[in-house]
């Protein structure tokens, strides 16, 4: 999917203005306000009003949500009712979500339980099997691992990988963490003040930065984590 222009602007300033091409997985990386946010925000149509989006891409399906398009928020809660036991917040049949459960690694159990009873790791999983329960093409996944735990971190990035080699779905990873960035996806955007920096294959990008902006996010990850190998 190549979307060969975005752009997001007010009456009084052009906000992002970028390109990128996802062929299996992107990470779209950058410091907080660099645009990453409301990239997300535009190509799920959830832009406010005081701002006008226009796109120009070329993909074998339709940019809509809930068709093709899913979406994996930062904060499972934000998708899940606290109120509502975990199986009557899915639109499949039940015999659909066990199977869903089975493939993000669940217990069929946890279907009769409430959000609040979950571990954050748990309900991460619950909102995968959600994006999964209509098929998409794209994912879309926003910070989705940063309030989990390290060891919860690689775990739930591991089973997107895994889940996407099964399901054959497009990932774009939006993110500040270069590590998890790494750990998921083959290519990288770099993105500052709306426009792209820097892109292109993720091991040589961070082998080989071209701009102190990229080499600054690389060395902060550095500093507060080892990457893996």
């Amino acid at each position: 999917m190549n979307i060969s222009r975005l752009r997001i602007r007010t009456q009084q300033k052009e906000l992002v203005d970028i390109s990128f091409n996802i062929s299996s997985s992107l990470a779209l990386v950058g410091q907080s306000g660099s645009g990453k946010s409301l990239t997300i925000k535009a190509l799920l149509n959830m832009l406010p009003e005081s701002m006008k989006m226009e796109i120009e891409h070329d993909s074998d399906f339709e940019l809509a949500a809930g068709e093709t398009l899913a979406f994996v928020p930062q904060n499972p809660f934000t998708a899940l009712s606290p109120l509502t036991k975990i199986k009557r917040q899915f639109f499949v049949s039940q015999e659909r979500i066990k199977k869903l459960f089975s493939e993000v690694g669940l217990d069929e159990g946890l279907l009769e339980r409430f959000p609040p009873e979950l571990s954050g790791g748990q309900l991460q999983r619950v909102v995968i099997a959600m994006a999964l329960s209509h098929e998409p093409r794209l994912i879309l996944l926003d910070e989705p691992t940063t309030a989990l735990d390290p060891q919860s971190r690689v775990l739930i990035l591991d089973l997107l990988k895994s889940l996407q080699s099964e399901f054959g779905f497009k990932i774009l990873f939006v993110t500040h963490d270069m590590n998890s960035a790494k750990i998921l996806c083959e290519d990288i955007c770099v993105i500052k003040n709306g426009k792209v920096i820097e892109s292109g294959k993720m091991k040589d990008i961070l082998h080989n930065p071209q701009s102190e902006y990229t080499k600054v996010l690389i060395d902060a990850n550095f500093a507060s984590r080892s990457f893996r190998v």
